[in-house]
């Protein structure tokens, strides 16, 4: 994965963010394995959705999940699952192609 060092993205706290299967990240964030997985996860997501899907999808689940209680960007089905995988450095390896979509709910 290429990772790029920067001073303007990601926004606000995040650490990382992929853009197209390059991982941005701030110039002095700690980049942990754990946090490498989690955008090569979305990488895979990014691939089977073809690329402009994943956006369309992603931001279109945000906004519908924005009016529930909790953290909407926590909620959306990718993040879901990367965050439930990050720490399995062989996911990648096992994981079923589309298993964002089991995860897919409005309220969760």
């Amino acid at each position: 994965m290429i990772i790029i060092r920067n001073s303007l993205l990601p926004f606000g706290k995040f650490t990382a963010m992929n853009i197209f299967g390059i991982m941005l990240c701030r110039k002095n964030a700690v980049i942990t394995r754990e946090t490498i997985n989690h955008e090569r996860i979305h990488t895979a997501q990014l691939i089977e959705t073809g690329f402009i899907g994943f956006y369309v999808w992603y931001v279109i689940e945000w906004l519908v999940k924005l009016p529930f209680r909790g953290n909407a960007y926590r909620k959306i089905s990718f993040e879901r699952e990367a965050y439930a995988h990050m720490d399995d450095l062989d996911y990648l390896s096992h994981r079923k192609h589309y298993a964002w979509c089991k995860l897919l709910r409005i309220k969760s």
